[in-house]
């Protein structure tokens, strides 16, 4: 728990699709994918050949000398190593030397389902990338604070946030979790459906970036009133050869419909359990979307028709989480005398 931080800090949201960096004063300084390239034909420990943006471009593309892996799956750790080497790559990214030198002051997100250990491996790949200082708290928290919420009154704020790895449902009052759900359906396994679609009903098999572009193009929620097409190029699973598939956003819908009707369920869920009063508060001010899976096209028409209560999407909602993370910072800062143990730091 950190009581008083001292000299410059940054906020990370460490996703499993992106990892973005806010500095209190800065703003956010840093939006990469967070995928790493390593070297193995090196002889010894893999060298890091690229991270970020220019290790996502070589998804699909290298040798066997070259691995590119995603350090987190569903919002935690699976490669403490790579995870470690690309954070401190980052952290370097986005800091000033000059105010870093006995390494920054670090505040960090983890989904509502993590486990202990996954916490504890997520702070021990932050203080191991050169931060001086870790504090975990729980995404659902910074992501309404991102929103602009101000979760300290006794009234009941609804929050949805849809990562690449994890979708994190939330009810917040005086400053804690009244109750919460995480699920592991986010972006990833909306690109998941996709592949698996067009593996089934085409015999063609495509790769995630594939899978991001056509769900970026023509994914929705809903089903479509007007027809979108896209051409797709990938491997045909009978010859062995490429071959050109053009689909409609009525198919990739189809595709994504367990996947969402997962994430209504973790809603209802929440709300079965939620006081009377809360929910009063609930269907006064609505469910507020964040995270990247927010942007999928009718997402909050989705949840409306699904659940009954209006749904919001978040300004700049792929901000939200990080967001949050600077403004507690921030009120850290000018509040040093504050138990954030609460939080879970």
């Amino acid at each position: 728990m950190f009581r008083r931080f001292f000299g410059e800090s940054m906020s990370i949201d460490l996703g499993t699709a992106n990892t973005l960096v806010y500095v209190p004063g800065r703003g956010i300084v840093l939006n990469e994918p967070s995928v790493v390239a390593l070297r193995t034909d090196t002889g010894g420990t893999p060298v890091v050949e690229a991270v970020g943006v220019e290790a996502k471009t070589m998804v699909g593309r290298t040798s066997s000398n070259i691995k590119v892996i995603r350090p987190l799956r569903d919002g935690v750790v699976a490669d403490f190593s790579a995870a470690e080497r690309m954070l401190q790559l980052f952290i370097r990214k986005a800091g000033r030397k000059s105010l870093f030198a006995l390494g920054p002051q670090v505040l960090i997100c983890v989904p509502h389902g993590a486990t202990q250990v996954e916490r504890r491996a997520i702070h021990a790949a932050a203080e191991s990338a050169g931060a001086r200082r870790v504090m975990i708290v729980e995404e659902p928290i910074l992501a309404a604070l991102g929103t602009g919420a101000d979760i300290s009154d006794a009234i009941g704020t609804f929050v949805l946030d849809i990562g690449g790895g994890t979708s994190e449902v939330a009810l917040l009052s005086l400053n804690e979790i009244v109750y919460a759900s995480s699920s592991r359906i986010g972006g990833d396994q909306f690109n998941q459906d996709i592949i698996q679609y067009l593996r089934r009903e085409f015999g063609l098999l495509i790769g995630e970036n594939s899978a991001e572009r056509i769900k970026h193009e023509i994914g929705c929620a809903c089903p479509p009133k007007e027809t979108r097409e896209f051409t797709v190029c990938g491997r045909d699973l009978n010859e062995g050869t490429p071959r050109n598939v053009t689909i409609n956003n009525t198919q990739i819908n189809q595709a994504l419909q367990e996947s969402l009707n997962g994430i209504a369920n973790k809603i209802r869920n929440v709300l079965e359990l939620a006081p009377p009063e809360l929910i009063s508060d609930i269907m006064t001010r609505g469910i507020m979307l964040t995270g990247g899976g927010a942007l999928l096209t009718d997402i909050a028409a989705f949840i409306r028709q699904e659940v009954g209560i209006n749904a919001i999407i978040a300004e700049d909602s792929l901000f939200c989480v990080v967001r949050g993370g600077g403004k507690m910072l921030e009120q850290l800062a000018s509040e040093p005398a504050r138990d954030w143990s609460q939080y879970g730091g």
